[in-house]
């Protein structure tokens, strides 16, 4: 137990780190992309590269826990691919374009990834103490709901940017739904989904990949914002980044 705390934090670490190098520098890939970051692949392999890690080592990290079959790790585990196997299998074959993403991007993306699974993964079939009572306990309830209501905004508004993509159209301002309060409803979503995954799971693991989420898509979520601002000069000013009415 104590190698894979060590671990966790080093993942806290790397949220602390992430969150301060994105308020300085903007990630170079999606609506971002530019050069001079080095060799790029087109996004689509590069979503598929660097996702793929988190949904299939997840299973074979989560296999080698003693505790695998009890039920608890079983709902944790598919609540976790649910979103893994959506993003690294479903998602990449959506996207319209032809953008490209750095390949240092995706390299960064996999070692975290990898670290992710196993910490996780390895936690709450080994470490964990997850009796069937489990399933009863608020904290299970209240998480697994917040995790299925996240991934839901997360996919609807992944659906509604796709949407404007359709016959080959630039960006423009996307409307309806989530979108009429925050810039950004699928990192919402997300943080959403990995806060609740952190509650199910009650595990110094699962607030360490919440926090690390928190750190990754809050500053992303800022710049997306910037940018719609700067692009379009008639963008919602009411509309917030990421946190209606707030932020």
């Amino acid at each position: 137990m104590r190698r894979v705390a060590g671990w966790v934090w080093l993942e806290f670490g790397l949220a602390v780190v992430t969150f301060a190098a994105l308020r300085f520098v903007t990630a170079p890939y999606g609506r971002h992309e530019r050069s001079g970051w080095g060799p790029t692949v087109p996004a689509r392999a590069g979503w598929l590269l660097m996702e793929t890690p988190a949904a299939v080592l997840f299973a074979v990290f989560w296999a080698t826990g003693e505790n695998r079959a009890g039920l608890v790790p079983v709902l944790l585990l598919v609540m976790w691919e649910c979103h893994y196997c959506y993003r690294a299998f479903w998602y990449p074959f959506l996207l319209r374009g032809r953008t490209r993403m750095p390949v240092l991007v995706v390299l960064l993306a996999i070692g975290f990834n990898t670290l992710n699974a196993w910490v996780n993964g390895r936690w709450i079939t080994a470490y964990g103490s997850y009796p069937l009572s489990w399933l009863a306990d608020p904290r299970f309830i209240v998480g697994a709901a917040l995790f299925v209501l996240g991934l839901s905004v997360h996919v609807r508004a992944d659906r509604t940017l796709r949407a404007l993509r359709n016959g080959g159209a630039g960006y423009r301002i996307p409307q309806g739904g989530p979108y009429r309060w925050v810039s950004c409803p699928n990192y919402l979503g997300e943080i959403v989904e990995w806060s609740g995954w952190a509650l199910a799971a009650w595990s110094p693991a699962g607030a360490a990949f919440a926090a690390y989420t928190v750190a990754n898509l809050a500053p992303r979520a800022l710049d997306h914002h910037k940018w719609y601002r700067d692009t379009f000069p008639d963008y919602p000013p009411a509309r917030r980044a990421l946190v209606p009415y707030l932020l």
